[in-house]
């Protein structure tokens, strides 16, 4: 077994936290090492874990995933300890994720949020986690209450699988959503969690916008998907009831109110073509599986996609030419069919992207085999 530890800057913590670790593997008889990754101490950090009996390896790119991925290179041990190096973690429940990992899990996460000890979590991040796991268990398949606990082990041969590629914070979240993804028996195990020693690196906002941020690109759905469909149906109810106002009671809106539906409809149009990409770049690219995709993939082809995008194209062109023959009938002079105009113009923009949409989609899908 490997513990692995992230360290930057933890003079204070990493001996003892080093001397824990062998401490829990020796009373329980577990064969394994320590691994200390130093992230770039200018405090001695990493001689200070060395001294101890860890093996150190420098990482000078810095962040919190970059240092895990550089351990888990490193790691020997078919099962992977990973706690952090500021003893707010028990190093006595080790044996508690072993035997977890001993009955089959394949990744066993803390849950530290029914015990966080007196002045361990800022009110920030007592809030803050919840909301964020929450979320993340919204988007993603997942059951794990606190996906950011920073004890968790792991079996070495699916970290294959995962793919892990982020090298910040957002690390944490990523390992739960890629667990979920590729349907690894993940189990929780409750923990305390105790105040920390030393000076905290966490900055909340900054940290918090990654997890989120990350947490929304696994999801194409939520970022990409469901807004842009809500900006289309949002848009053409906008044209529609324009026309509607004309035809009932002979006076139309401003023109403005056309332009807005329109662009409503064309960004909605794009985003949603921008989600299907990101889907369809998951599934023949990540290796990630998307049954709605899949499916497609059997039933349409470029052709049917390049066929729908002239068929819109070729109505605006058709409105476009209505609009021009108006425009020479009254003999080039003012034309006055701007509502017309503006609906050409959106039907000919939609056509031209869900032409263009179609080529990249079945790009991604070259990819396949």
């Amino acid at each position: 077994m490997s513990i692995v530890i992230p360290c930057l800057d933890e003079a204070e913590n990493i001996g003892e936290c080093v001397r824990r670790a062998f401490a829990a593997l020796e009373e329980n008889g577990i064969a394994g090492e320590v691994i200390v990754v130093d992230n770039g101490s200018v405090d001695g950090s990493g001689e200070l874990a060395k001294d101890a009996g860890a093996t150190v390896i420098l990482e000078v790119r810095r962040g919190y995933g970059q240092a895990y991925l550089t351990g888990f290179e490193a790691a020997g041990g078919d099962y992977i300890v990973m706690i952090d190096a500021d003893l707010t973690y028990d190093f006595a429940e080790i044996p508690r994720f072993v035997s977890e990992l001993d009955g089959g899990a394949q990744l066993v996460m803390g849950n530290r949020m029914d015990s966080i000890h007196p002045g361990a979590m800022s009110v920030l991040s007592r809030v803050g986690n919840p909301v964020l796991s929450g979320f993340l268990k919204l988007l993603h398949p997942t059951l794990v209450g606190d996906a950011h606990c920073g004890l968790r082990a792991v079996r070495r041969d699916v970290l294959r699988q995962l793919d892990l590629r982020s090298t910040g914070m957002e690390f944490a979240s990523e390992m739960v959503i890629r667990a979920g993804k590729v349907n690894l028996d993940v189990r929780e195990v409750p923990i305390a969690l105790h105040v920390r020693g030393g000076e905290s690196k966490l900055s909340p906002f900054r940290d918090g916008w990654r997890h989120l941020r990350l947490i929304l690109i696994y999801s194409p759905n939520a970022l990409f998907v469901i807004p842009g469909v809500a900006l289309v149906v949002l848009g053409a109810l906008v044209i529609v009831l324009v026309f509607a106002h004309v035809a009932l009671f002979g006076r139309a809106f401003y023109v403005h109110t056309l332009i807005a539906g329109s662009a409503l409809t064309i960004i909605g149009t794009q985003v949603v073509g921008l989600g299907l990409c990101g889907r369809a770049y998951a599934v023949y690219v990540l290796g990630e599986g998307d049954r709605w995709i899949e499916r497609m993939q059997g039933r349409l082809r470029l052709e049917h996609g390049l066929l729908l995008g002239l068929a819109i194209a070729s109505a605006g062109l058709a409105l476009v030419g209505i609009v021009v023959g108006i425009w020479i009938e009254h003999g080039f002079g003012t034309l006055g069919q701007e509502r017309l105009a503006i609906v050409a113009m959106t039907f000919l923009v939609i056509g031209i992207q869900v032409f263009f949409t179609s080529f990249l989609l079945s790009l991604l899908g070259m990819r396949r085999g």
